[in-house]
């Protein structure tokens, strides 16, 4: 067996299995114990709709039951309106109506995050449940009830609707995992500016998992119609919102079976509690101390699960292998000679001219200017506070240039009218990397080389690039990497992407001399190995010699040198400036 066959042949399998088990329970369990399996499942469908807004994409969303209340109520007005197909055609149709309200309620969180998005959340979530206790449910008045058609008018017969529904969100979701959709909302949960950087339109990326989450959960209250038959406002409480959110994260249900997990903890407390003579609210208590260890933790019942699985396959493998050592890492190539300076016709890959930054009454950076040619590895230091950062984020969009010209391969991107977005600069050709680690801790190896890629790659490919840099495999977890080896995954994403200029903000940030001088062999090898330019932001002055061909000098935000790096470093102002050093009389 092939081993790309195997992820395919464990899902057939594990679908299989849960089909016998829902085909079981269905036909096993008592009436009213089928009824609590119903609702356990119909609770993991909204929950999947958390697991992408809040467990993949990072945002508080305190409304899914507002979503859910549309579902229901579009479910309710189909029904008394007679729309042919019944719950089959209604369900999506609810679906879909819930999308508008999703993308409306998106809108805030392009602005605001944590606790002031939780706030505008809730209050849609509240405005929702007075509008709908003001104006009753279609049909309730009159006693007209969600009818279920042909094959589904028993309750066992629904729950195994309800089951399939659950399993198609599951498989929907997974698929959309691998895709740079999903990936953007994982990268959009580690770092915005990182998801910006990446080419990646952030306001995008928060709009669809915003609406795809509402689909999800107004699917999920079209299911809730056909259970009860007859729905009222009372069954979609605010309150029950937060409940769902401190449940989802407690199961981590951005994984399916996280979700199942949560829905099926939600009936099963809550029964107990009633068996015991125990007021239902303790139920909600238990799932907040669930969801603050989970958070405390970082991870959820999901996560934990399958940590332990890897471990496990992990230890099978290595005992399939005779031996507890990690495989051997690719040594680098050996180190080419320096490039010479290319020619003065050859053209540049960034150009910027009068470059200025302040803040307030600072002037962070002061009219610069500098040229990266095509094929070039060009260094930018200078000692802390210089305005190496400000420059950086002036270059790629994150702060105005100051009416100063960026120009990328001669396109224009930022100028005395303003500039283009992040994503935009991205996608023209600048890609740039953080001091900070920004690499979704969510994605393997694999999903974050391709979607900084930005287009698919062969794992023969992403090896290959990994090769003498990075000690992983593509399929390797970056959880699982130390911060050093993310920062140098980063590189190689940035790099993958073959942008005409990479800018590398202190890559050797954290790496030791040996890892340093590898570095600086890699980035030597850049301009022929991927055609990118290279601006890099340093401190290690042994990697700048190293690596560069030219380097430029910052001082209290202004140039003071440039020049290949052996005349520049030798100048008196840099000793000064830089070095701190007075020069030789």
């Amino acid at each position: 067996m092939r081993p790309a066959d195997r992820p395919v042949l464990r899902w057939a399998l594990a679908g299989v299995l849960m089909a016998a088990a829902a085909y079981g329970l269905a036909a096993g369990l008592p009436a009213y114990w089928v009824f609590l399996a119903m609702s356990a499942v119909i609770s993991g469908v909204l929950l999947q709709s958390l697991g992408v807004v809040a467990g993949q994409a990072g945002m508080v969303s305190l409304c899914q039951m507002a979503f859910a209340a549309i579902g229901a109520w579009t479910t309710a007005q189909l029904n008394v309106w007679g729309v042919p197909g019944g719950l089959y055609v209604w369900l999506p149709l609810a679906g879909l109506a819930a999308v508008p309200f999703g993308l409306l309620i998106g809108l805030p969180a392009l602005r605001l995050r944590g606790v002031h998005l939780a706030i505008v959340t809730l209050g849609f979530a509240a405005t929702v449940d007075v509008v709908m206790a003001a104006n009753s449910f279609p049909g309730v008045s009159q006693g007209v009830v969600v009818g279920r058609p042909a094959g589904l008018a028993s309750d066992r017969q629904f729950f195994l609707f309800c089951c399939g529904v659950f399993a198609l969100v599951a498989v929907a979701l997974a698929v959309l995992r691998r895709t740079r959709l999903g990936a953007s909302w994982r990268a959009l949960k580690e770092s915005e500016r990182a998801t910006a950087a990446a080419g990646t339109s952030v306001p995008g990326a928060k709009l669809s998992a915003f609406a795809v989450s509402a689909f999800i959960a107004g699917a999920s209250g079209a299911l809730l119609a056909g259970q009860l038959a007859m729905v009222v406002s009372r069954n979609f409480d605010p309150g029950q919102s937060l409940v769902a959110y401190a449940v989802a994260v407690m199961a981590g249900a951005h994984h399916a079976e996280g979700a199942l997990i949560g829905g099926a903890l939600g009936v099963l407390v809550s029964e107990l509690l009633r068996r015991f003579g125990v007021p239902q609210q303790w139920a909600n208590v238990v799932f907040a101390v669930g969801a603050v260890q989970a958070m405390t933790q970082g991870s959820g019942i999901s996560d934990g699960l399958r940590a332990a699985l890897r471990a496990r396959r992990a230890r099978r493998v290595s005992r399939a292998r005779g031996s507890g050592a990690a495989p051997a890492v690719p040594a680098a190539a050996a180190d080419p000679e320096l490039p010479a300076p290319g020619p003065d016709g050859r053209p540049p890959a960034l150009r910027i001219e009068g470059v200025g930054v302040r803040y307030g009454q600072v002037v962070a950076v002061d009219g610069v200017g500098l040229t990266v040619l095509a094929g070039e590895v060009h260094g930018l230091v200078g000692p802390n506070g210089a305005g190496k950062s400000s420059l950086v984020d002036a270059i790629s969009g994150f702060v105005p240039a100051g009416g100063g010209l960026v120009e990328v391969g001669g396109v224009a991107v930022a100028g005395a009218r303003g500039g283009t977005a992040v994503h935009r600069r991205a996608r023209a050709g600048l890609r740039r990397t953080f001091q900070q680690d920004r690499v979704p801790v969510g994605l393997s190896v694999r999903e974050y080389l391709r979607f900084a890629a930005r287009r698919p790659l062969s794992d023969a490919a992403l090896a290959e690039c990994l090769a003498g840099l990075v000690a992983a495999a593509p399929g390797d977890p970056i959880a699982a990497l130390d911060v050093g080896s993310r920062r140098l995954l980063e590189v190689a994403g940035t790099l993958l992407a073959r942008p005409a200029v990479a800018v590398l903000d202190e890559p050797a940030a954290g790496l030791g001399h040996a890892e340093s001088e590898r570095l600086g062999a890699w980035l030597r090898r850049v301009p022929a190995r991927y055609g990118a330019a290279v601006l890099l932001i340093e401190h290690d002055l042994d990697l700048v010699r190293a690596a560069c061909t030219a380097v430029t000098v910052l001082d209290f935000g202004r140039v003071i040198a440039q020049g290949p790096p052996a005349e520049v470093f030798a100048e008196p102002g840099v000793l000064r400036a830089y070095l701190g050093q007075e020069p030789a009389a």
